[in-house]
């Protein structure tokens, strides 16, 4: 009897160590440092600090229906309602939006760039790869039309995570923007994660992920299977661009594949040649723009 005890509270022990352990690598991804991001993206000038002061600015605590406050950036150069909301990655924050908000100021669209939860200045303990966050991009989307008028035009993009959420608020809340541009965004949660144990764990994804997939549950209040863009994309009339950079590891390619070819209506694709995850613009800056003029020429300023 006592060697089965001993057996059970090994098998027990196990349980739990997995569980903690894939759980607590889910919700508190390690997050890049704030002045990391900012010295990264002023040293690749992509970030001038000089002009960014100088544009017309106001900084807006948006309550998020999850119970903590979102730090937001209303950028409001143009006398115009043409808007463009971006939602940046995991382990990021606003600054990293900055260059993708530089493209549309540029377009004439004024802009808003904001922290996720966890990320940044906003409040929020763990990270839900779109599950939450598609309810914070509403909460920020509502409380533009508030402050500017119901009257808008705007678009939303989104990298990673941010793409993901907005393909997830599209889907699943409301078609509620004009536009949408995905770059990189993975089709299923499950499968993404899946696809992340392969590549790190020297264990068989059974031998995990169902114990992973319940602490998840009991601890952050959801199933990472209702994290799975694919099962809602269909319902997203209004025309969607995806990037993606063929290249990727992280999230595979495939999986913005899948999305466009299950996408109806107005649509279009760019796959950068070069570029690591969330790195086509990057890597591909004047290519990554004429796509984003052809898409706003051929299907959303037409």
């Amino acid at each position: 009897m006592k060697k089965w005890g001993l057996a059970i509270a090994g098998i027990l022990t196990y349980m739990v160590g997995i569980g903690i352990y894939f759980s607590n690598r889910l919700m508190y991804m390690k997050k890049k440092e704030d002045d990391f991001i900012k010295y990264r993206e002023v040293l690749a000038k992509r970030f001038i600090q000089e002009d960014f002061d100088t544009l017309p600015k106001s900084e807006i605590w948006v309550p998020s229906p999850s119970g903590y406050s979102l730090k937001c950036m209303f950028i409001e150069p143009h006398p115009t309602n043409k808007w463009i909301i971006i939602a940046h990655g995991v382990t990021e924050n606003k600054t990293n939006s900055i260059k993708y908000m530089n493209i549309f100021l540029k377009r004439g669209f004024n802009a808003v760039i904001y922290d996720h939860r966890r990320h940044g200045d906003s409040g929020g303990k763990t990270s839900s790869y779109g599950h939450y966050e598609k309810f914070d991009l509403k909460a920020v989307i509502d409380e533009l039309k508030k402050r500017k008028g119901s009257d808008l035009f705007f678009g939303i993009h989104g990298e990673s995570m941010g793409a993901v959420t907005l393909l997830l608020y599209a889907g699943m809340l409301e078609d509620g923007a004009d536009f949408y541009i995905a770059d990189c965004p993975f089709s299923n949660f499950e499968k993404q994660i899946q696809h992340q144990i392969g590549m790190e764990i020297p264990f068989p994804t059974w031998s995990i992920f169902p114990l992973g997939r319940m602490f998840i549950k009991l601890r952050d209040g959801y199933w990472t299977n209702e994290v799975s863009p694919i099962d809602f994309i269909s319902t997203i009339e209004k025309p969607v661009l995806f990037i993606h950079s063929e290249p990727d590891t992280f999230i595979p390619a495939s999986m913005t594949l899948e999305l466009y070819e299950a996408k109806k209506g107005p649509k279009q694709l760019y796959l950068a040649k070069n570029g690591a995850h969330a790195q086509s613009y990057n890597a591909n800056p004047k290519e990554y723009e004429e796509r984003i003029d052809q898409f706003l020429e051929q299907l959303v300023l037409k």
